[in-house]
């Protein structure tokens, strides 16, 4: 299957959802919104409407990251892009309708493949951040002795908790966002001055 079929799937896949919830959503329903047969689906989706359906949230999270990573590609440091992230990344959850219902409608079907998205998306979050670590080290704005794989892994769960569930903090806030990166993300990792 093309990525443009799979595509057009995953986003019919949503549009249902969007319409019918989570629960009420078929295979039938994806297909005809698709434009494809019961038998493409099937063939390309052997575990059927639960695989179709979980990679679709798979997706969706994993666009949700894409957009974040796009809007902070052009930032100067570690530093500014995990204070864009939080921007694009709060925004993007502020507006994001569907989530919003399905929390309120479905949340434990909602937050189990939540979770599976999440933990594959993590490792993409951590192999980013190392990269990022990486080059941080060698302009001098982090620790020399740091293991960036480790730290990634710290500042990616990090960032996914902050992300999820703020706290005392208000994202929206740029000084209290400044104050969270700077306590809570580089202050254990920054060369001391």
């Amino acid at each position: 299957m093309s990525i443009e079929t799979r595509d057009r799937i995953f986003a019919a896949a949503l549009a249902c959802i969007d319409t019918d919830g989570l629960a009420a959503t078929s295979v039938e329903d994806i297909a005809r919104r698709a434009g494809v047969g019961r038998a493409t689906i099937y063939r390309h989706f052997s575990g059927g409407r639960e695989q179709v359906l979980s990679e679709t949230i798979t997706w969706e999270v994993g666009r949700f990251f894409a957009a974040i990573e796009e809007a902070i590609s052009d930032a100067p440091d570690l530093t500014a892009k995990i204070d864009g992230a939080f921007v694009a990344g709060g925004g993007a959850l502020a507006d994001h309708a569907l989530l919003h219902r399905l929390l309120r409608t479905e949340p434990e079907a909602v937050l189990s493949e939540l979770a599976v998205a999440t933990d594959l998306v993590l490792e993409v979050i951590v192999a980013y951040i190392t990269a990022e670590l990486e080059l941080e080290v060698l302009a001098g704005r982090v620790r020399a002795d740091l293991d960036p794989l480790i730290a990634a892994d710290h500042l990616g769960r990090l960032f996914l908790s902050y992300l999820g569930n703020p706290g005392r903090w208000d994202l929206t806030d740029a000084r209290q966002r400044a104050e969270l990166v700077r306590t809570r993300f580089m202050a254990g990792i920054q060369v001391r001055t």
